[in-house]
This record gives C-alpha cells, sequence and structure tokens, in this order.
C-alpha cells in the first residue's frame, strides 16, 4: 500500500472517529437533558409548595410569637423574687446618732458619733399575688384565644398556598399542552409545505399558492416561540415554588387531578363556608378575645393583694451588723386615681369589640359574594368544555371536508388553511378549557372552605 493511499487511510479513520465522538457527545447531552426531565403529580406539588413557601414559614413564626405571648401570661401567676445589692463608698459623710446610753453613777453619756466611708446592703424580695380582680386569668385566656386565631390564620394561608399550587399545575399544563398542540400543527404544516413545492415545481400549483402555505407556517413557528416562552417562565415558576433548580423541567401528570365530587347547590357552598372557612373561625375567637378584655379592664378598680417576704443583710463598719432580718406579710395595692379617671383601657376593648362586630359582617358579606362568583365560574368552565369538545368535532369535520374539496379543486387554498387554524384554535381552547375548570372548582372549595389538604 503506497504512502498516499496510508494516508488517506489514516484521514479516514480519524473523520470516522470525530464523528464517533460527536455522536456520543450529543448522545450524553441528550440523557442529561432528558435526566432532569421529571414527572410530577399534583400530590407532589401540593406537599413541595407547602415544605418550601415562605408565607408559611413565617406564619409558623407567628404561632411560635402567639406561644411566647401565652406562656408570658401563665407565668405571671408565679411569684416574683428580685434581689439587689449595694457597695456604697461616703465620703466625709456626717452621722448624728441620736441614742444615749446609762453610766454606773446613773447619768447618761452621749454616743460618740462614728466616722462612716462606706456600707453594703442587701436585700431579697418575694411577692406571690393572691387577688387582683381576675387580670391575670382573663390575660391568660385572652392570650390563648388570639394564639389559636393565629393557628387558624395559617391555615388559612395554607388554603391559599395550596390554591397556588394548583393553579400553578394547571398554567404549566396549559403551557406544555398548547406547545404540543402547536408542534403537532406545525409538522403539518410543513409536510404540506414539501407536497406542495413539488407541485409548484412541476408547475401543478400556483406559486402564490405555495407563498400562502408557507406564511402560515411562519405564523405557526412564531406561535411555537411564544408557546414555548410561556412554558419556559411557567416551568421556572414552579421551579421556584418547590424548590428546585431553575433548570429541572417539570412535566405535569395532568392524569393525577382527582375527579371532581357531585356539584351541590350554591346555598350548600354557601353554608358551608360560613361554618368552615378558618377566617371565620378565627374572628369569632378574636370577639371572644375581646369579650375578654373588656371582663379585665372593667377589673381595673379592684386592689392587688399580695403575700410578701423578704430578707435584709447590712454592714456598715463601726455602726451596725445587720443579719437574719427576715420579714413576711400581705401588701395591698390600690390606685386611688381609678375613683375619677375614666377607664381608657375599657373603652379601648369596647371598640376593639365593635370594630371586630363590623368586620365579621363585612366578611361574611364578601363570602357570600365570593363562592356565588366561584360557584358561577365553575358552572361556566362546564359549559366551555362541552362547547369546545362539540367545536372539535366540528372543526375536525370542517377541515376533512374541505380538504376534500380542495383535493378536488373546489375550494381554495385560503379555504384549507382557515380550516387548518380554526381546528387548532378549538383544540387549544379545549385543553385551556380542561386546565381552568381544575381550577375554578379547587377556587370554589377554597371559597367554601373544603379544600382539602
Amino acid at each position: 500500500m503506497s504512502n498516499k493511499e496510508n494516508r488517506f487511510k489514516t484521514f479516514v479513520e480519524s473523520k470516522i472517529m470525530f464523528c464517533m465522538l460527536i455522536i456520543a457527545m450529543l448522545f450524553s447531552v441528550d440523557y442529561i437533558r432528558a435526566q432532569d426531565v421529571r414527572t410530577i403529580t399534583l400530590r407532589e406539588v401540593i406537599d413541595l409548595t407547602i415544605k418550601n413557601s415562605h408565607v408559611l414559614q413565617a406564619g409558623k413564626a407567628r404561632i411560635n410569637e402567639s406561644a411566647a405571648v401565652v406562656k408570658q401570661a401563665q407565668q405571671n401567676r408565679l411569684p416574683t423574687v428580685g434581689v439587689s445589692g449595694s457597695y456604697l463608698r461616703l465620703s466625709s459623710a456626717n452621722v448624728d446618732l441620736k441614742t444615749k446610753s446609762n453610766n454606773s453613777s446613773g447619768g447618761t453619756t452621749d454616743n460618740t458619733s462614728p466616722k462612716i466611708s462606706q456600707a453594703v446592703y442587701g436585700i431579697l424580695n418575694a411577692s406571690y399575688p393572691i387577688f387582683n380582680g381576675g387580670r391575670l386569668k382573663y390575660g391568660i385566656e385572652s392570650a390563648a384565644y388570639l394564639q389559636q386565631a393565629t393557628v387558624l390564620d395559617v391555615d388559612n394561608d395554607k388554603q391559599a398556598v395550596i390554591l397556588n399550587a394548583i393553579n400553578a399545575f394547571t398554567n404549566l399544563y396549559k403551557a406544555g399542552s398548547a406547545v404540543d398542540l402547536v408542534k403537532e400543527s406545525l409538522a403539518s404544516s410543513r409536510h404540506r409545505d414539501s407536497t406542495f413545492i413539488r407541485l409548484e415545481q412541476n408547475g401543478l400549483l400556483a406559486r402564490n399558492d405555495l407563498l400562502k402555505a408557507q406564511l402560515e407556517t411562519s405564523d405557526i413557528e412564531l406561535s411555537l416561540l411564544d408557546a414555548e416562552n410561556n412554558r419556559s417562565l411557567a416551568n421556572v415558576n414552579m421551579d421556584l415554588m418547590l424548590g428546585l433548580p431553575e433548570s429541572a423541567q417539570l412535566v405535569p401528570d395532568f392524569n393525577s387531578i382527582p375527579p371532581p365530587d357531585a356539584i351541590q347547590t350554591l346555598e350548600d357552598y354557601q353554608t358551608n363556608a360560613l361554618k368552615n372557612r378558618k377566617d371565620v373561625k378565627a374572628i369569632d375567637l378574636r370577639k371572644k378575645a375581646a369579650n375578654v378584655n373588656i371582663k379585665s379592664a372593667k377589673t381595673e378598680g379592684y386592689p392587688t393583694i399580695s403575700l410578701t417576704a423578704g430578707y435584709i443583710a447590712a454592714y456598715v463598719p463601726n455602726v451596725i451588723t445587720i443579719t437574719n432580718a427576715i420579714n413576711a406579710g400581705i401588701g395591698i395595692k390600690y390606685n386611688l386615681a381609678s375613683l375619677f379617671k375614666t377607664n381608657t383601657r375599657l373603652l379601648q376593648a369596647n371598640a376593639q369589640q365593635q370594630q371586630l362586630l363590623a368586620n365579621e359582617a363585612e366578611l361574611n358579606d364578601a363570602i357570600r359574594l365570593q363562592v356565588n362568583q366561584d360557584y358561577q365560574n365553575y358552572l361556566l368552565a362546564q359549559k366551555k368544555i362541552n362547547v369546545y369538545q362539540v367545536a372539535v368535532e366540528q372543526a375536525t369535520e370542517n377541515f376533512r371536508i374541505t380538504k376534500n374539496k380542495y383535493d378536488n379543486n373546489l375550494v381554495t387554498l385560503t379555504d384549507l388553511l382557515d380550516a387548518d387554524v380554526a381546528l387548532l384554535r378549538t383544540k387549544l381552547n379545549l385543553s385551556s378549557a380542561n386546565a381552568d375548570a381544575v381550577s375554578a372548582y379547587d377556587k370554589l372549595l377554597q371559597t367554601a372552605g373544603r379544600l382539602p389538604e
């Protein structure tokens, strides 16, 4: 074999190896991308959303804060114990002791005043309340009601987070379904273009008709770009919501959505909402807390009685030393100003109660309106599905008939393209309506306080 043939053989082998390397790299890239694609169910979406929700994390902090307030109110029942002590340095203190002592002759002799330059003392005090008009009891009850209301607020936020997860799931499904339908239409349009190009080259099709078909293909390609962009944004939104890397490609499993229950009457949903909604229960607890605050405010004119005890120790050089000075007794405290001052705390508690009553009435009206709107929206979504199902059947049959007529030169290419666009539009509408019906049904359940967790 000549050197020229060897060089040619080496060149061919190197090219083959290079091509194989490129193919292997392409397969590895496709494999990595395939690994990033994840089919996800609605249950997984809800669980991950609840786990990574910043709103619910802040809610947990509010619950912990309210629990600390309850604990603080309970600890007010415990004795208070305080210790204080001081070491004092005195500068040329003038001390005049008014004490006298008897001498042996029966007379009296004044004590000489000592010089004092320092002093040390310590005091231990303890106090245990035994009566304060019930303010401690009412404080604990009010804090407990407010803690339960905070828990219900967080539960209400959780319902909103779940509904948001469902909406994100259906939006991602709609975006992905739109991409699939547009791709299917684009493939059909490109296949038609290739057929028309051969017909035009053989003089069997006017160039103007070919340009019309190719223009339709370009419009579908632009629609595909928009659909892919929408899907990408919906996917990133879902990734952030679930705490996943933004590169993770998610494919929603629409079959994982449980079927809706039989629709009930509007009155049933309104009754359930006024009875079961978390915000309704929360405002009821706040009303109870307001009533307790009114009772507590009325005790402002009562005295406070406490058991007291203490220990005192002191040392002043050359003057006095005190040890084992233990005291115990009963302390009474009464604010005389309460006899002539207005009880502003009671006024505030009454105003708070009136405000809560007004908020409750406003919330009830808003709930009735929300339930009515969501009920009508769900019925409308069901009707749209029925209409779009019929429309898809009609558009499919219309395209078939138009295609047969076009093949027999009975209609123009414009009629065929219009029929094709109408079929694509009805398919997109039906896919979107199915997803919107899921969101509308779950929104109705959430408004009625029946959205399962």
